[in-house]
């Protein structure tokens, strides 16, 4: 009430309107630290924030999972080190990549590169001299890369060119080797660049992921929920950030602190346990200006345990820390950075007076526990002696209480009964008596009322700008806008846009919104502005992605509506310049009239020919459906069409063997032409290097030989079928036994083509074509220019080997193809076409054949 009373009271204007107005806070006294100019230390919350974001995001790439340390720090290397210049890519050398990574150029050439290669993370070329050697490598970090070109320039990893030479600034300071330029200048070596060999890489990926984590007085934001007892809080921050164990994170922690770039501070607790402990990074400390010795003071003063209300067991604080989101948190998110390393060690003690008062009066004058024990001041037997006792003391614990304090209330309990507890009696004892508990429409909107926001994280980052009018909100109320918010963020993910990025456009609409309104304290009624005014999106244009005159999609002023300001400033000026034309020498009043009429008759132009398009436009709609619905009928008819044409096909008897129901030919006339087509291939194959291609009384020797031969191998596969299968079985369906062993016979004879052809291609190899290809390829990759200086060398008879080879294979497939052309003219121009007599006139001679266990293998000849 004395904070209300002390506001400014509104003043009233005429006309008895009042406004309220918000009083800037002064800014606070004292010196301002002169911060140096291009220090990368010194990094804006909206840049480390960015640069981090994009680190884990380039960690976590799937392709980086379960990799080393070396491999990671490597890739975020080559990324800080990309030009947009050479879109992108950075240029670079073993040895010098190990001097960034603190390893030997060795273990760069063939352990880290392989496995980013390996792992589908970096693409590059390789530079080579006229020597062949290689000099130099062209990378490109292809998650990154695909970032910067696929159109989204909100990606964590699409960094514009300012944020890659801020990240290349950070790591040059944190870890740069140090080299000198030719213009004179040097570049020093960073603060750990001599830590180079065994977990090098861990240490400089660690301090990075720190520095980036840590705020702008230099402390770690550490993470929350359960850690590792044994370990502690920093050990378990460190281990989440490079994704480790406690141990390792541990150890990371002592090695970076014995070479004084960061402290770890710790504080004793009531329990005498060093279970407060803070970080600091101590160049970020010293770069945003804070000494050593104050940065110690300042973690003294931090670790205070509820020093606010504290009154003489705690130090004042001095520093006051607020809670962040680290993005490594486990479970108890968003809890205070500096918590205890252990939960189990948290304060419940309250806090007593600073001074004991020794008295015999019972009155408690300011509600301290330690208040009024007498003159012996004495403490109580154990820290909760009587928080477990009874309003009326009926207890042990009660009874063994202080003599002196009486039967007087004291921490914990409570000297009278509250109104809820009266109620919740009262409305027992109906029950108890027979009648029927029910509760009260108050009673019940407020059971269902949440006061907390919704438990998805989409809509608590949406709508924590408006947190506190959330909970002036009645459980309908809640629903009410809790659907409203999920609707708009449906909206937001519709537009062409990533969809993680539409909760973060809502609470910049909300806050956009409050800013307008002058706060959440102008807010009189929560719901109706929530639903009418802040969730709502408020186009200035026709185009969809604008709200408030603002892109959605690249969040900076709308072209449209700049386009549209700009129509019609030119149209009134237009008309302004017409009126003078027409009418000069009106007075300004006069000018202005008619300015407003003209501008309204070409509203209502505007507005009948909008009308006239929306018509057209509703016109043209119906003729699109019903275009659509004669396509989707016309599409109907020709699928019944096809289904009775196929159902007639299927209808259709067999050409070769007459069965019905067959399509036009059944399964095993089939699988026996194609067999009959693939025997004649064969043929063909082996008489391409077996017969002169004049001759035909050769080339018919060749292919009946192949004949004969497979139709021995297609007996001998049918006969160990017949001999595999049951006395009887292929009685039972003598159709599908036939089809069994037409296929059976069609897989000999594909197998056998496939082992001519390779042997033709074998034999084709060895003519006198192909050796002379394969001399010419020998030679003419031998006279390249890069074998030129030792053209006998192994690698160049290797290289020209290899080209030989193919060059022989190349030739024997040209020949094979060639020469079975000629073949196929030969065969088909002596060859004539004999018609399959039909079924019909076969007919007689098959039911001439008797019937039984004969049948099966009479059909199978």
């Amino acid at each position: 009430m004395a904070a209300l009373a002390a506001l400014p009271r509104p003043r009233t204007f005429a006309g008895g309107a009042a406004r309220r107005r918000l009083r800037s806070v002064p800014a606070q006294a004292g010196p301002v630290v002169q911060l140096e100019v291009g220090n990368p230390l010194q990094l804006t919350e909206t840049m480390r924030t960015r640069l981090l974001a994009a680190v884990r995001a380039l960690l976590s790439d799937p392709g980086l999972k379960d990799a080393d340390d070396p491999v990671r720090l490597a890739t975020v290397v080559l990324v800080a080190k990309s030009k947009v210049a050479t879109d992108y890519r950075a240029t670079t050398t073993a040895t010098e990549l190990g001097r960034w990574v603190g390893l030997k150029s060795s273990r760069i050439a063939h352990h880290v590169l392989p496995q980013l290669r390996d792992r589908g993370v970096l693409g590059s070329n390789e530079t080579v001299n006229a020597a062949g050697r290689v000099t130099g490598l062209e990378c490109w970090v292809i998650p990154m890369y695909r970032a910067q070109h696929g159109g989204d320039r909100r990606h964590v990893l699409a960094l514009s060119r300012v944020e890659l030479v801020v990240l290349l600034k950070l790591i040059e300071a944190l870890f740069a080797p140090g080299w000198n330029h030719k213009d004179g200048r040097v570049t020093p070596a960073g603060m750990i660049a001599d830590r180079t060999g065994r977990g090098a890489a861990t240490d400089r990926l660690g301090l990075l992921l720190m520095v980036l984590s840590s705020t702008s007085k230099g402390w770690l934001q550490l993470c929350s929920g359960s850690v590792d007892s044994e370990r502690g809080r920093p050990a378990a921050t460190v281990a989440r950030l490079l994704g480790c164990s406690p141990a390792g994170g541990a150890k990371v922690l002592s090695r970076l602190q014995g070479r004084k770039v960061l402290s770890v501070d710790r504080r004793e607790t009531v329990s005498r346990l060093n279970a407060r402990s803070r970080v600091r990074l101590l160049p970020v400390a010293k770069a945003h200006g804070i000494a050593v010795r104050e940065a110690q003071e300042a973690a003294d003063a931090v670790f205070s345990d509820l020093a606010v209300t504290a009154s003489g067991d705690h130090k004042v604080t001095v520093e006051a820390v607020a809670p962040v989101v680290t993005g490594v948190q486990g479970t108890g998110e968003g809890l205070d950075a500096c918590s205890a390393d252990r939960a189990v060690t948290a304060h419940l003690h309250a806090s007593h007076a600073s001074v004991v008062t020794p008295g015999g009066s019972l009155s408690l004058s300011g509600g301290f526990s330690g208040e009024g024990r007498g003159g012996e001041g004495r403490r109580p037997e154990r820290v909760r002696v009587r928080e477990d006792q009874t309003v009326d003391g009926g207890t042990d614990a009660a009874g063994s209480g202080s003599p002196v304090a009486g039967d007087g209330p004291l921490r914990g309990e409570k000297p009278m009964k509250s109104p809820v507890d009266q109620r919740g009696e009262q409305r027992t004892a109906e029950a108890g008596a027979g009648g029927r508990l029910r509760a009260g429409r108050w009673e019940k909107a407020q059971q269902q009322k949440r006061v907390a926001l919704p438990a998805d994280l989409r809509l608590r980052v949406a709508l924590g700008p408006v947190s506190s009018l959330w909970e002036r909100l009645s459980g309908w109320q809640q629903d009410q806008v809790e659907a409203a918010a999920k609707a708009e963020l449906a909206q937001l993910a519709g537009l062409d846009m990533a969809p993680e990025g539409a909760p973060r456009l809502l609470a910049d609409r909300l806050t956009r919104r409050l800013t307008e309104t002058g706060g959440e304290a102008m807010v009189a009624k929560p719901f109706g502005w929530l639903t009418g005014r802040g969730l709502i999106r408020r186009p200035s244009c026709s185009d969809p992605r604008c709200d408030d005159g603002i892109r959605l999609d690249t969040e900076e002023s709308c072209e449209s509506c700049a386009n549209v300001l700009h129509i019609r400033r030119a149209r009134r000026a237009q008309m302004r310049a017409d009126i003078d034309r027409e009418l000069p020498g009106l007075a300004d009043g006069e000018r202005r009239r008619i300015l407003e009429e003209r501008l309204r008759e070409r509203v209502a132009t505007e507005a009948e020919n909008l009308a006239r398009g929306q018509e057209q436009a509703r016109v043209e709609r119906a003729r699109r459906a019903a275009a659509r619905a004669a396509a989707t009928e016309q599409a109907k008819y020709e699928r019944q069409a096809a289904a009775a044409a196929h159902a007639v096909r299927q209808a259709l008897a067999c050409e070769d063997c007459g069965r019905g129901q067959a399509a036009g030919l059944c399964e095993a006339c089939g699988y026996r032409r194609r067999t009959e087509t693939l025997t004649v291939e064969t043929g063909l194959l082996a008489a391409t290097w077996a017969a002169v291609l004049n001759d035909r009384d050769d080339i018919d020797a060749v292919t009946a030989g192949v004949r004969a031969s497979l139709k021995a191998d297609i007996k001998q596969t049918q006969r160990e079928f017949l001999d595999a299968v049951e006395p009887g079985e292929l009685d039972k369906d003598p159709a599908g036994a036939a089809s069994v062993l037409a296929f059976a016979a069609l897989q000999t004879v594909e197998a056998a083509l496939s082992n001519h052809r390779s042997i033709a291609l074998e034999r084709l190899s060895r003519t006198e074509e192909a050796e002379a290809e394969a001399r010419r390829g020998f030679r003419t990759e031998q006279n390249r220019r890069w074998f030129r200086h030792n053209p006998n060398g192994a690698d160049a008879i290797a290289a020209a080997t290899k080209a030989a080879d193919t060059a022989r294979e190349r030739t024997a497939e040209y020949l094979l193809t060639t020469r079975l052309e000629q073949l196929r003219e030969h065969t088909s121009a002596r060859t004539e076409h004999v018609p399959t007599p039909p079924w019909t006139d076969r007919l007689p001679e098959l039911a001439a054949r008797p019937l039984g266990t004969d049948t099966v293998g009479a059909v199978f000849t």
